[in-house]
């Protein structure tokens, strides 16, 4: 994976199943790679829906977590600030639409392309783009929706 600036490792007090510093979790790593941000995951046997293809579920997971993730990032972008600056932005999902086009296999590795498409206020709308060994198997529309400003004086962290 090299020396990537990884958006979760700047979020410290993220414990969340699929993203966040969770032993138990999926622990998924997302980067920029131009205007598009990129999650590569490597599935385990646990995460099977039918024999050797992964859950849906799991898959939405990961799409959802890459989402939030790339909606954090591209604010702090927006705004030309280093993830570790202040103010403190965290986003949850508004909606998660994924189109499942194709199953995708168990045992390669999982690649995730997400884009924003707007920034409308709080909102920040995304596409993403799921591949298995090259082949697009799902895509997905994704609404993030800013829930926290350390800006905002009446504004408590909800993921604290």
């Amino acid at each position: 994976m090299g020396n990537k600036d990884y958006f979760q490792d700047h979020m410290p007090e993220n414990v969340c199943f699929g993203c966040g510093k969770n032993h138990d979790g999926l622990q998924i790593k997302s980067y920029w790679e131009g205007e598009e941000s990129v999650c590569r995951w490597d599935s385990e046997e646990k995460y099977h829906g039918w024999a050797n293809l992964l859950n849906g579920g799991i898959l939405a997971t990961l799409v959802d977590c890459h989402c939030m993730g790339t909606a954090i990032a591209h604010a702090y972008r927006l705004e030309e600030r280093d993830m570790d600056s202040k103010p403190v932005y965290r986003y949850a999902t508004g909606t998660l639409t994924v189109k499942y086009l194709q199953p995708t296999p168990n045992d390669i590795t999982i690649e995730l392309r997400a884009k924003v498409i707007e920034v409308k206020g709080r909102k920040t709308v995304m596409e993403c783009r799921v591949f298995s060994d090259g082949i697009q198997t799902a895509q997905a529309d994704v609404v993030a929706i800013r829930v926290f400003d350390s800006s905002e004086s009446q504004s408590e962290n909800p993921f604290k």
